[in-house]
């Protein structure tokens, strides 16, 4: 049963001409499936709503091929087509009772549009985001023409059945940069003054107004200041003004490292000091985001008057079932989001999402995985034995157990692996929600023994007389330096200075310093590393043979703040440099581009290169007649956490049930005589 405390997020509220079912809006994010998967889209979209979002909303939903953000996949309304797939998406959602919204988008100068190769547009002739070529600035005929555009894909919005349409003027897209007055110093109508850098907003919404009628409500996605922060006050009355435009105001802040911030830096409710202030000036609904875990602080957000819906993209990826779980009173069953922000990675890779914590995240079509049921075993099933109980171990019993599946969790220290090392970081406790949720779970399910202190010898699995076993036994950091730059290892640094990531987090004392760190894989743990040694004063330098810090945090939102970070702890940072090997005191560093020769001084040298799979009990297993022998997660392939979670959800969905091959969303040409 709910506690009633909660029953304002389930109370319905009019946006307009429609009525949400509750208090729960998934908002518009990106998924990496847009146009070239609406059919995984559509799944994922409906998944979500059978959780219990009572509002679900598309991603960026391009209204013209001038706006064209390949190689990141956007959802699309350029012509029936397109309408017909979204109208998949609106359906999936209608099924469970929930309201579809889309996000009308175009991207002006900042979309290179190297897919359609039409010329980009914008207020002013600049640089795309991504590439060295420029928009078109935009005459009176091109602003007549994206009018017709908007309202044409409006039409079409309604036609797909959508009940809200959004007005994007946010993220630096074309309309922001209509307001921006650095980007937008035009000497006609639509440029110079506020009040003219707004004006085409204005116009799109009363042209949206006139396409959808009283068939669909308005929303608007805009940013409570200008790009620096500044001008509050006339934004402010600007929102005042277009009110009776609007149904409900979307709001957030030019400053996407916090909207979108990892757990690292950013918590919960982020943004509420920034926004506070929208729904007394507009009276009119109001959603803003805060990657929202807690039921408490969603719940303080209503009664305070701050928001009137519960915005969420995230926490909507880590548990689509949410709401549903506030609903029926089962909150310690919510798998909460940790911040990690790999969703977003990896639609930044042009990959459909996946979510660390929500293995079942971009497999609802592709695989018909759902993040609530597994399919049970028909009969009595043997025990399965799964060595190791790091994030592959623990989803895996769960998995299994939920199948019905007698499980026996063996574990050679505390349950946590990798986890509890890598949420020892500055700034990722919330990590461990990873281990916490799935040990929570294992508590619920009888059929699961955990034996912590255990560890295990082939011979001990044997004698257990159980002939199904999985083996996560994980992986751990090489000591020789084995990587991308030096694939076979470096001799040298067989040698008392060195010390591993895991020897370090699990305690291990430093030989001296300065530390040096190599950095040869690019993801967080080495600068997490710098960050924490230079915090406890010691000296450090980073070496990477890339040219920023942690490179490929670019993609987690995390690249720059890392970067300013270690700057202010006096962290010594050499970008395109190769740690070569020890000499006496010293590393030895070569120039990535050059080749050149120098050293520094290092009294501990700390290689962040590649991880050695744990993997000796398989290979001693290989003989021992067992019925069924497997690696999952890091033990089998080491990557992400996201990765192993993923690969044991997997394993343990196909335990005695082979899986189908996943479907496949592309084109099939016929054969022409």
């Amino acid at each position: 049963m709910r506690d009633p405390r909660f029953d304002p997020l389930f109370q319905p509220l009019q946006i307009g001409p429609v009525t949400a079912p509750n208090r729960f809006w998934q908002v518009p994010h990106c998924t990496g499936m847009g146009n070239q998967h609406p059919a995984s889209l559509a799944a994922m979209r409906g998944v979500k709503a059978e959780g219990g979002w009572g509002v679900v909303n598309s991603e960026y939903c391009s209204i013209h091929p001038s706006s064209d953000d390949t190689p990141a996949p956007y959802a699309s309304l350029w012509d029936d087509g397109d309408t017909a797939n979204m109208a998949a998406m609106a359906d999936a959602v209608h099924a469970h009772g929930a309201l579809a919204g889309v996000e009308l988008w175009h991207g002006g100068g900042r979309s290179a549009n190297v897919l359609s190769r039409q010329p980009s547009l914008g207020p002013e002739s600049i640089l795309s985001a991504t590439a060295p070529w420029q928009n078109q600035t935009m005459d009176r005929q091109d602003i007549k023409a994206l009018r017709d555009w908007h309202r044409a894909a409006a039409l079409r919005a309604r036609a797909a059945g959508f009940d809200v349409v959004y007005v994007y003027a946010a993220h630096t897209y074309l309309l922001a940069q209509f307001l921006d007055p650095v980007l937008n110093r035009r000497p006609d109508a639509y440029g110079g003054s506020f009040d003219n850098r707004t004006r085409l907003i204005r116009e799109l919404l009363e042209d949206t107004r006139d396409a959808i009628g009283d068939r669909a409500a308005i929303a608007i996605r805009i940013e409570v200041t200008d790009e620096d922060g500044g001008n509050q006050t006339a934004r402010a009355e600007f929102l005042g003004r277009i009110a009776p435009l609007v149904d409900v105001f979307d709001v957030t802040i030019p400053d996407y490292g916090t909207e979108m911030g990892p757990s690292r830096f950013v918590k919960e409710a982020a943004l509420e000091t920034h926004i506070a202030h929208v729904r007394a000036t507009t009276a009119r609904p109001v959603v803003s985001v805060g990657r929202f875990t807690s039921p408490d602080t969603m719940l303080s957000q209503l009664r305070r008057g701050i928001l009137d819906f519960i915005g969420a993209a995230r926490p909507s990826i880590a548990d689509p079932f949410l709401p549903a779980k506030i609903r029926d009173g089962r909150i310690d069953d919510i798998r909460e989001c940790i911040g990690c922000n790999i969703c977003y990675a990896h639609d930044g890779l042009g990959a459909p999402i996946r979510c660390t914590q929500n293995p079942t995240m971009g497999e609802e079509w592709r695989q018909g995985w759902h993040p609530e049921r597994v399919p049970a075993l028909i009969g009595q099933a043997d025990p399965v034995l799964i060595v190791g109980a790091g994030p592959a171990g623990l989803e895996a019993a769960v998995t299994l157990a939920r199948r019905g599946v007698p499980v026996v969790l063996a574990e050679a220290g505390e349950p946590g692996g990798r986890v509890t090392r890598e949420a020892r970081l500055p700034g990722l406790s919330e990590w461990n929600r990873v281990i916490d949720w799935r040990l929570g779970q294992l508590k619920k399910l009888p059929q699961v023994t955990v034996y912590p202190g255990s560890r295990m010898t082939a011979a001990d699995i044997i004698d257990t007389g159980i002939r199904q076993v999985m083996l996560a036994t994980g992986s751990l950091w090489r000591a020789d330096g084995r990587g991308r730059s030096a694939p076979g290892g470096m001799a040298s640094l067989a040698d008392p200075r060195t010390r591993t990531p895991d020897q370090v987090l699990d305690g291990a004392v430093l030989s001296g310093d300065p530390v040096v760190i190599f950095d040869d894989e690019g993801y967080h743990i080495a600068a997490g590393l710098a960050d924490l040694l230079a915090s406890k004063g010691h000296a450090v330098s980073y070496v990477t043979p890339a040219g920023t810090v942690a490179e490929w945090t670019a993609y987690t939102v995390e690249q720059s703040r890392l970067q300013a970070r270690l700057i202010r702890l006096g962290v010594t940072i050499l970008t395109g440099q190769i740690v070569a090997g020890l000499g006496p005191g010293t590393a030895l560093l070569d120039c990535a581009y050059t080749g050149r020769r120098t050293e520094i001084a290092c009294g501990t040298l700390m290689p962040v290169t590649s991880r050695e799979p744990q993997d000796g009990l398989w290979h001693d297993l290989q003989d021992a007649g067992l019925a069924s022998l497997q690696r999952i997660g890091d033990a089998r392939a080491p990557g992400l956490i996201a990765h192993a979670i993923h690969d044991a959800h997997g394993a343990a969905r196909a335990h005695l049930t082979p899986l189908p091959p996943p479907k496949r969303e592309r084109p099939v040409l016929g054969r022409q005589p």
